[in-house]
């Protein structure tokens, strides 16, 4: 399997900056406690912190929101993963435990305030490529209901979209089953490349010290 990202994206975000992590033999079940209390500590400090500030007023966030808004989507009205996350913790709904792949991987989205997507890598059709949404795609997401793909960055294989750093979908979806993963690092198109790979390096090592298995990363970039 290969992941690239469509030349025509980085005519629209030329600094377009893609994590990438592959996988293998991993165990999914339920997360340990010091993830599960890592994750409620951390969202209790966020609740804390946004007593005084916007969530919009994070830097992360706001360039996500510009990343939508420029591709044509609306950021209010389809607001990113991380975003997303931020609001549910300023109002204190905070995010219950689901499994030991999806906690990591919502605490590396609220740690770092991005986007980032999970996936069953045997439920994947093909190669992936990270592209534009066409007009009349849509797919059924984790949110519950069918997801315009439109002028949305989806994350799409020969089946067509299955993921986005607005949802993921349930056809991807990680379950107790999942052996092998594909993870997606939506990084900020700001990060300089020497930081986006150390960053998803480390998100690498701590997701198998976690969760078992081998890894593989990279960072995509239209500059190595």
């Amino acid at each position: 399997m290969e992941v690239n990202i469509a030349p025509s994206l980085y005519e629209d975000i030329p600094d377009m900056k893609i994590g990438v992590i592959y996988y293998d033999n991993i165990t999914v079940g339920d997360s340990p406690q010091m993830l599960k209390g890592r994750l409620q500590l951390f969202q209790e400090s966020a609740y804390f912190e946004l007593e005084d500030k916007n969530v919009t007023d994070y830097e992360e966030i706001k360039e996500w929101r510009a990343i939508f808004k420029k591709l044509g989507k609306d950021p209010n009205r389809y607001r990113h993963s991380a975003e997303a996350l931020y609001r549910r913790v300023k109002k204190q709904n905070f995010l219950p435990p689901l499994n030991s792949a999806t906690d990591l991987n919502n605490f590396f989205s609220l740690e770092y305030k991005i986007p980032l997507g999970i996936y069953d890598k045997d439920q994947i059709k093909g190669n992936v490529v990270l592209r534009k949404g066409r007009a009349g795609e849509q797919y059924e997401g984790l949110n519950g209901r069918k997801n315009n793909a439109e002028n949305l960055l989806v994350t799409s294989d020969d089946e067509g979209p299955f993921g986005s750093p607005f949802v993921d979908s349930s056809r991807t979806a990680i379950t107790s089953n999942t052996t092998s993963a594909l993870q997606i690092v939506y990084l900020t198109p700001k990060i300089q490349l020497h930081n986006a790979r150390e960053l998803v390096g480390s998100l690498a090592s701590m997701f198998t010290h976690i969760n078992g298995g081998e890894a593989r990363d990279y960072v995509l970039a239209l500059k190595q």
